[in-house]
């Protein structure tokens, strides 16, 4: 029997925070970060559109049903807040992300 942990690739495991009033919201600006293993967060860059010449990027915009339907990936965050109530929305960890199953004495 093995006592060590055992994780399975498809695995949906993740932490869910909401925040403020929640998902009260109709549309989501989604941000997607990615956790390294050195404890690094990044922005992930390749699904945000494009700026086509603008200074500023444009915001990946979500439906409500697409916020709940969102999963993050091992190592992945995703923050939704929402676009009219600014202080409502959900993070999602991914239980890499999340740090719950790092250890803790590790130098």
């Amino acid at each position: 029997m093995r006592t060590g942990r055992m994780f399975h690739r498809d695995a949906q495991t993740f932490l869910v925070h909401l925040f403020g009033r929640g998902l009260d919201d109709e549309r989501y600006v989604v941000e997607k970060y990615r956790s390294r293993p050195d404890g690094q967060i990044e922005p992930i860059q390749a699904e945000q559109p494009g700026t086509k010449g603008r200074r500023k990027q444009r915001r990946a915009i979500a439906s409500l049903a697409a916020v709940r339907k969102m999963r993050p990936e091992r190592d992945e965050i995703i923050v939704c807040t929402g676009v009219k109530l600014a202080r409502s929305g959900v993070q999602m960890w991914g239980i890499g992300a999340s740090g719950l199953g790092a250890m803790r004495n590790a130098r």
